[in-house]
């Protein structure tokens, strides 16, 4: 596992943590103490340019690539013309390559199923089902794994 791997993981440690997130941010990569992660998180090439809403939860060996964003499409309207909670889910083995963007709408969750690859570039505005692949902005299912 990778330095930066390692610094992501501590960024829950508690005596660490605090150090770990100012390691990772300068390093391009922003992922809060609140996202649960599940082992050997890949993030090829540095994921220069990551950053992950607080309320994601990311599977085991997923990939994710620089320049991947995972966050809220309405975080332009005011808080009383949003609803609470919502999130994304990420299972296992999934592959989100460079530069796409996956949005959740306040109040939803939008789930990208276990071993489903969403191509590089992609816009993800709704759940993508396991073992599928997508593309495109927006993204739509473009074959199978």
């Amino acid at each position: 596992m990778a330095l930066l791997e390692k610094l992501v993981y501590a960024v829950r440690l508690p005596l660490f943590g605090r150090a770990a997130t100012i390691l990772t941010r300068a390093l391009g990569v922003n992922i809060p103490p609140s996202v649960n992660i599940g082992e050997d998180l890949g993030l090829p090439h540095g994921a220069v340019g990551l950053v992950v809403h607080e309320r994601s939860q990311i599977g085991a060996r997923v990939k994710l690539y620089q320049g991947v964003t995972l966050g809220r499409s309405d975080t332009h309207l005011a808080p009383e013309h949003t609803n609470p909670g919502g999130g994304i889910q990420v299972g296992d083995d999934v592959i989100i390559g460079a530069n796409s963007t996956v949005l959740f709408r306040s109040g939803e969750v939008l789930s990208i199923g276990d071993r489903a690859v969403v191509g590089a570039n992609s816009v993800v505005l709704r759940s993508i089902p396991a073992g599928e692949i997508w593309a495109g902005n927006p993204a739509r299912r473009v074959s199978t794994r």
